[in-house]
């Protein structure tokens, strides 16, 4: 049972960075002028016609109209949680400061929490789950946060939890998410996979299979409407 945790201290700044980023997504509102409709009177409008009255307009267009521009995109995370994450990354140079020891899921854990942060500034529906798996008969599908739970300490402490283990099965990971993502009305789906980047399990789902099938699970997530993309992490 994962404990209810907050955010990281390591991760706040570039937590900060990206919400102030996310929220300039949000529902902005576009106004226009001069039209025959609206919320209220164009005053610039309603003097112009007042002062050059020798000008013939078939339509009064005296009013401002506001139309908001909405936002409409529900989003589910996939992260790959098989043991190959466990594996170290490259040296990197953050500032003046050289980083070594890190591992893919030290990253994918970093990653999920500032998308998390991100994406709950910005009010939109969104969901965490993790995969690994053994064989075809055990695909491990991990509830991390789904899309009617608030983003709360509880899924942080969820997030700081996770670890590695078993294998790669990600053709039915994507797959398994495409129908989560159906269940969403809203008019774009994200599907948003972190992971190393190799699909293996032991039963000769490696290689050209393995890249296979995995190929086959986006182009049937594209035909039903969800959009997938792939951060692949070292």
């Amino acid at each position: 049972q994962a404990l209810p945790s907050p955010l990281p201290e390591s991760l706040v700044v570039e937590a900060r960075k990206l919400q102030q980023q996310f929220c300039s997504l949000r529902t902005q509102t576009q106004t226009f002028r001069g039209q025959v409709s609206g919320d209220e009177i164009d005053l610039d409008a309603w003097l112009k016609q007042k002062t050059q009255p020798g000008q013939i307009q078939q339509e009064e267009k005296l009013y401002i109209a506001r139309n908001r521009n909405q936002r409409d995109l529900s989003t589910l995370v996939l992260a790959d949680l098989s043991m190959s994450t466990d594996a170290g990354v490259a040296a990197q140079i953050t500032g003046s400061q050289s980083v070594t020891g890190l591992k893919v899921i030290d990253l994918i854990r970093d990653s999920l929490l500032l998308f998390s942060e991100a994406l709950a500034s910005c009010d939109d529906p969104f969901a965490i789950y993790g995969f690994s798996s053994i064989k075809n008969k055990q695909v491990r599908y991990q509830l991390l946060k789904n899309f009617a739970e608030p983003y709360s300490d509880e899924t942080r402490g969820r997030l700081l939890a996770i670890q590695p283990g078993f294998y790669t099965r990600m053709g039915a990971a994507i797959r398994q998410s495409t129908e989560v993502l159906k269940l969403q009305v809203s008019a774009q789906r994200l599907l948003l996979i972190l992971s190393d980047g190799k699909p293996n399990d032991i039963d000769r789902y490696e290689g050209r299979y393995g890249i296979e099938d995995t190929r086959q699970a986006v182009l049937e997530a594209k035909r039903q409407g969800v959009q997938p993309f792939c951060i692949t992490i070292d």
